[in-house]
């Protein structure tokens, strides 16, 4: 008798666990993650409806051979001003985005949707609801969780690319006066900096002697790779890369891990306290 006291005791504590506790907990998590998706769209002081313009400046010492400022809105550079000294010569390119253009960072809009996809699977389980088992509440977490890691990854995992693939995509197109056939450019997130990579090739001659090898897919290539384009071989003689934090990516990493972090908490009391 004294053994089946103990266990109902321990079952309402249980009962007590997933109404309040894990309510309490869930609540919290959701103001850190609507914290989290308010830094995505922040608005313009004064204009509510109106995304808020951040300028970035990349590349400031006088060693950098490029500089660049780009215009940050959400998840869109609305403009992108980029000077670029070139090696062995004294002249100065400079080109910006055309005035009827703009670049989406997907890896951005990316992680936002996950956020508020994991925002959506909080919302259908409110303090109304009732939990009938821990291994309920584990799925809830491990599907917030799978969200937040996705949402984690698109900032830190910027795409990998072949060179042929950076020199077909649309970001060649956007600027005026056009980027020579010399000069790739490349913009992407890596956790909280946003990175410009600008790229210097020339050309390889027909009967060059050097062994033609084209390089892979990465995210930043380095000196010396090689592709082919329109039968023409070329190699990357130069590599500038420039980047800057953007504060409220910062703050969206911490939001990230925070929120992990109580998820996993949660689940550990839920599974301590009960043992399917």
């Amino acid at each position: 008798y004294h053994w089946c006291g103990v266990q109902d005791q321990t079952e309402e504590e249980f009962n007590w666990l997933l109404k309040e506790e894990v309510h309490a907990v869930l609540k919290q998590l959701q103001d850190v993650l609507k914290e989290a998706s308010r830094r995505f769209s922040m608005p313009t002081p004064g204009f509510e409806n109106q995304l808020k313009q951040e300028n970035f400046i990349l590349g400031s010492s006088t060693m950098d051979q490029v500089k660049g400022v780009l215009t940050l809105q959400g998840e869109v550079l609305t403009q992108a001003d980029i000077n670029l000294k070139v090696a062995k010569s004294s002249q100065v390119l400079h080109f910006q985005f055309r005035e009827d253009k703009q670049w989406k960072l997907q890896q951005i809009q990316d992680a936002r949707n996950h956020v508020n996809q994991a925002l959506q699977l909080l919302s259908s389980r409110d303090e109304s609801y009732h939990f009938k088992s821990g291994a309920e509440v584990n799925k809830l977490m491990d599907g917030v969780m799978l969200q937040l890691t996705r949402a984690r990854n698109r900032l830190t995992t910027p795409a990998s690319m072949t060179l042929p693939e950076l020199a077909a995509s649309g970001l060649m197109k956007m600027f005026s006066p056009p980027i020579p056939g010399d000069v790739m450019v490349n913009f992407y997130i890596n956790l909280s900096k946003l990175c410009l990579t600008v790229y210097q090739l020339h050309v390889l001659p027909p009967n060059t002697t050097k062994n033609f090898k084209p390089a892979g897919s990465s995210v930043l290539h380095s000196p010396g790779a090689m592709f082919e384009l329109n039968n023409n071989r070329f190699e990357v003689s130069h590599v500038h890369k420039v980047e800057c934090v953007v504060p409220w990516l910062s703050d969206t990493l911490v939001f990230f891990t925070i929120s992990l972090q109580l998820c996993q908490q949660l689940k550990d009391k839920v599974t301590w306290n009960y043992q399917e």
